[in-house]
């Protein structure tokens, strides 16, 4: 039996199902958004706020499952006193937490935005993540639907500062009111019917993706896919779904005001809820149009129902309606973006009073995705960096290209001092080559003696290298490169760089 000890295997390189690393692009670009949102919420008048990624398990909130190891929707682990902590699931259950923490300190109403990842434990697919950021807005303490019809107007704003045009997004706006008022009028009243409640309002929650026959399908007895699989419906009869579904075209047909006073006629004229989520829905409309917030804008639409539970009153949820191509090239709709409502009871579960509250919470990576895609992001590319090369390896020298690269940076051009092993000076110009620096800082013995410095224009040298078929001819051609005194270095960099990018400039206008 041999004492040989086995080598070690080789750790395997994966990433974990459902969570993606980031490119520099798309770094950029959402850096890019996000200022922009900041920009909007900062003019509105909200200031930052920041809570932690993980929080107690109980403080998420009532929809997360009641089990003795909370593993469904969320990621957990007990701390040192053996209490359950989570990852955030969103970003609103953390900021009642912090409200109802800090209620003493907080000046009411709390205006606040905050960006952050949030984490779902949840079977991961295409286009669906376990981690993925949120950029929310809130207002704690008001309690008139001034509050919900402003936060609307603000993700209209929002929509417009990122460069979608009026027509591409619609703000769609409806009250759980008058939902529980309309299911209330069709028999679906009182706890026992909560469950059935829920169905039917994720079934209308489909309408932009089935559209009303497998809407009605699924209030009904259910609906099957194309790929066979059954989804079981509420169950509700004839009369019932007719009526459900006479009331979510109801305002697309007949106009904001015939719908009003249809559904005070006849859909909700019998429940004292549903009629008091109706005179919000008309106080929030009047207030749209009397700050110039138009149905191009902002839309009243008896579809929008948001998911979450926790929503007490308006609810609002932002579409695009321009058709997008997607990462495959694919003409679609990309649908909502963003959305929030009112959740009143969510900050009361922890005070043991009323407290107030409206939000909406934008779908970053989502909405990143179809901006890219319409070319409203990521079209300014940042530049690569200067390359200060490493021809000699004494430390004298060194110092010198550290000098150089420094007074570069201290100029504010973006540089680099080679890092990689310089033996092969070619291997230097492939690396600047794959970074698509735009020049190359070079001094060997003979220019070090004599003060000076060679600047060779890379991106001048792939044009003149198009068509060249040989080293030779390569070499004959001689790419753009300049000789100029270590003292001229940065004032040279600064032009070359100028006139690459007024060459770029003319390149994306056509201009020869």
């Amino acid at each position: 039996m041999s004492d040989k000890k086995k080598k070690p295997q080789k750790l395997k390189a994966r990433l974990p199902r459902g969570f993606g690393d980031r490119s520099p692009a798309d770094i950029r670009a959402t850096d890019e958004m996000v200022a922009k949102i900041k920009a909007v919420y900062e003019r509105y008048g909200f200031d930052p706020v920041e809570t932690p990624m993980f929080e107690y398990t109980d403080a998420l909130g009532k929809f997360l499952p009641d089990s003795d190891r909370p593993n469904e929707g969320v990621f957990s682990l007990t701390d040192d006193d053996e209490q359950w902590m989570s990852l955030r699931y969103d970003l609103t259950a953390p900021l009642a937490r912090h409200v109802a923490e800090n209620f003493n300190d907080i000046q009411l109403p709390y205006r606040t935005y905050r960006a952050g990842w949030v984490f779902r434990n949840e079977k991961p697919g295409p286009g669906r993540f376990r981690q993925f950021m949120q950029f929310d807005a809130d207002t704690v303490g008001a309690p008139g639907v001034q509050a919900d019809a402003e936060m609307c107007m603000m993700m209209a704003d929002v929509m417009e500062a990122l460069g979608i045009a009026r027509g591409d997004y619609v703000i769609r706006v409806n009250n759980r009111k008058v939902l529980d008022g309309v299911l209330e009028a069709i028999g679906l009243g009182g706890d026992d019917n909560a469950e059935k409640r829920l169905t039917v309002l994720r079934a209308i929650d489909k309408l932009d993706k089935f559209g009303v026959g497998g809407v009605q399908q699924l209030l009904g007895a259910g609906r099957k896919d194309e790929s066979g699989d059954f989804t079981k419906g509420a169950g509700l009869d004839e009369e019932q779904q007719q009526r459900l579904v006479d009331f979510i075209v109801a305002a697309q047909h007949g106009g904001t005001e015939t719908f009003f006073a249809d559904l005070e006629a006849t859909k909700i004229a019998s429940s004292s809820r549903g009629l008091e989520g109706l005179e919000e829905l008309k106080d929030m409309s009047t207030l749209f149009y009397s700050a110039q917030y138009g149905g191009d804008r902002i839309r009243i639409d008896p579809s929008c129902v948001r998911g979450l539970e926790y929503y007490t009153g308006p609810v609002f949820e932002a579409e695009l309606l321009a058709e997008i191509p997607n990462e495959k090239g694919e003409i679609v709709r990309f649908g909502s973006v963003g959305g929030g409502g009112r959740y009143d009871g969510l900050v009361s579960r922890f005070m043991g009073q009323p407290v107030p509250a409206t939000g909406f919470s934008i779908g970053v990576s989502r909405l990143m995705t179809a901006l890219k895609n319409l070319g409203k992001l990521g079209q300014d590319q940042v530049a690569a960096p200067v390359l200060v090369t490493v021809m000699d390896r004494d430390i004298e020298a060194l110092g010198r290209y550290q000098r150089f690269t420094q007074e570069l940076r201290n100029a504010g051009i973006r540089a680099e001092m080679f890092q990689g092993n310089p033996k092969n000076f070619g291997n230097q110009l492939k690396y600047a080559d794959r970074r698509d620096c735009p020049i190359a800082i070079i001094q060997g013995g003979d220019e070090r003696e004599q003060g000076v410095v060679q600047i060779k224009d890379l991106i001048e040298g792939k044009r003149a290298s198009q068509g060249i078929e040989d080293n030779a001819a390569w070499r004959e051609a001689r790419v753009a490169q300049v000789t100029v005194p270590e003292s001229e270095l940065v004032a040279k960099v600064r032009e070359m760089l100028a006139a690459q990018d007024e060459d770029r400039a003319k390149d994306r206008m056509g201009v020869a």
